[in-house]
């Protein structure tokens, strides 16, 4: 059940490393890599649920 969870949660961190490219962080400052992982994590949402929604209509994401 653990395992579960686990995968569940760490699919997002997944996804943002191999999509978006972000495999290392360099400081920048607290207050833009908060605003920069802020943002690659609401483009991570959105490309998960344009994958869910195509899966269920049938039809592909841009």
């Amino acid at each position: 059940m653990l395992s579960a969870v686990r995968a569940i949660v760490e699919h997002p961190f997944r996804v943002l490393k191999r999509q978006s490219g972000y495999t290392k962080a360099c400081y920048r400052g607290l207050v833009k890599n908060t605003g920069q992982i802020v943002t690659l994590f609401a483009l991570v949402n959105l490309w998960l649920a344009c994958k869910r929604l195509s899966l269920l209509m049938g039809g592909g994401c841009p």
